[in-house]
C-alpha cells in the first residue's frame, strides 16, 4: 500500500473551480474502521454545499468531499470483525470520498448487491440511506398511500420513485422538463408534475393530496406543501435549496393535525447510521438483487475533472446519479 495517494480537496469555498487535485497521505484505518481502495465515489449535493462553505464536516471527518464509495478493503483498523482485506464493498463516508483511499466505519459498509458492478455501488450509499431512512424509517410510508417526491429526476428522487413503488405506495413527482418527467414515469412514477408549468398543490388536491411529501427544496415550496397534504400527513424535508425561511400559518398543523420532520444524514452518530445499514441489509438489498430497484446512472467523469461533476450537478440537466471513476 503507498504512502500517498491522490485526492480532490476544496482549496477554499467557491464554484467548481476550487476543486483540485492534490497528493494526500493515505489514512489509517483506526479501531472499527476499515481503509477502503476507492473504485468510484459517488457526487451528491451535500459535497457541493460543502465547496461553497455552507457545510462544514464534523468534527473529525476528512476535510475532503465525497460521502460514498465503492470498492475494495485495503485494510482493517482493530477491532473490527466481518470484513478482510480484498473484500469488495460500498458504504457511507463521514467524508474523503474525493480520493484513492478512505477510512469509514465498518459498521456504515455493505457488500455491494450480487450480480451490481461497482459504479453502481458506488451510487448506493448515500442516497438509500437517505431514502429510507426518511421516506420510510421517520416518514413511515405505507402501501397505498400517495407520495410526493420534489425533484423527481435527481438522484434522491429516482431512488425514491423506485422504493416507494415497490412498497406499494401511489408515487407522484415534480420535475422541470418534459424529458424528466418521462423518465419518472418509466421509473413508477403514477403522475409527473412539470413545476414549470403546472401547480403541484392543485394537482394534489384533485388526487387526494399527499399523505407523505418528502422535500428538498423548502424555501416558498413550504407553505404549498402545507395546502398539498391531506390531513393527518407528513413532511419530511431532507434540504433546503430555495432556502429554510419562510412565513407561515402554522395553525394549520393542528387543524389538520400535520407532522413536519426532517433530518440531515451526516451528523447523526455511527450507531443510528448503523441501523440505517441493517435495515438495507435486510430489507432493501433483497430489492436491489432481484431486480425490483436500481440505481439510475447519468455520468461519470475521472476523479480530477471532480470540478466538472459539480458543474453538471449544478446545472441540473441530468437524470440520476454522477459518479467519479477513482481507480475501477
Amino acid at each position: 500500500m503507498p504512502d500517498e495517494m491522490r485526492a480532490v480537496e476544496i482549496t477554499q469555498a467557491g464554484g467548481p473551480e476550487v476543486l483540485q487535485e492534490v497528493t494526500r497521505p493515505v489514512p489509517m484505518p483506526g479501531a472499527g474502521e476499515l481503509l477502503i481502495r476507492v473504485a468510484y465515489a459517488g457526487v451528491n449535493r451535500p459535497d457541493a454545499l460543502q465547496r461553497a462553505g455552507a457545510y462544514a464536516p464534523p468534527k473529525g471527518a476528512s476535510d475532503l468531499p465525497g460521502l460514498e464509495a465503492s470498492g475494495e478493503v485495503a485494510a482493517i483498523g482493530p477491532g473490527t470483525s466481518g470484513w478482510s482485506v480484498g473484500d469488495k464493498v460500498c458504504a457511507l463516508l463521514p467524508g474523503g470520498g474525493y480520493a484513492e483511499y478512505v477510512c469509514t466505519p465498518a459498521a456504515h459498509a455493505l457488500r455491494p448487491p450480487v450480480g451490481m458492478g461497482m459504479k453502481e455501488a458506488a451510487c448506493l450509499p448515500e442516497t438509500f440511506y437517505t431514502v429510507w431512512s426518511n421516506m420510510v424509517m421517520r416518514g413511515g410510508l405505507r402501501a397505498g398511500e400517495r407520495f410526493l417526491v420534489h425533484g423527481g429526476s435527481s438522484g434522491i428522487g429516482t431512488t425514491a420513485i423506485q422504493l416507494a413503488s415497490a412498497l406499494g405506495a401511489r408515487v407522484f413527482v415534480t420535475a422541470g422538463s418534459e424529458a424528466k418527467c418521462a423518465a419518472c414515469l418509466e421509473l413508477g412514477a403514477e403522475r409527473a408534475i412539470n413545476y414549470k408549468t403546472e401547480d403541484f398543490v392543485e394537482v394534489m388536491k384533485a388526487e387526494g393530496r399527499a399523505n407523505l411529501i418528502l422535500d428538498m427544496v423548502g424555501g416558498p415550496y413550504l407553505p404549498r406543501n402545507i395546502s398539498a397534504l391531506e390531513d393527518d400527513g407528513r413532511l419530511v424535508q431532507i434540504a433546503f435549496l430555495q432556502g429554510p425561511k419562510v412565513e407561515m400559518n402554522f395553525a394549520q398543523l393542528m387543524v389538520r393535525r400535520l407532522t413536519i420532520t426532517g433530518s440531515t444524514l451526516r451528523p447523526q452518530s455511527v450507531a443510528a447510521k448503523a441501523l440505517i445499514a441493517q435495515e438495507l441489509r435486510e430489507k432493501v438489498w433483497p430489492l436491489l438483487e432481484a431486480g425490483r430497484v436500481a440505481p439510475v446512472m447519468d455520468s461519470t467523469f475521472p476523479l480530477a475533472e471532480a470540478a466538472k461533476a459539480h458543474a453538471h450537478m449544478e446545472a441540473s440537466g441530468h437524470i440520476g446519479k454522477i459518479v467519479l471513476e477513482v481507480a475501477p
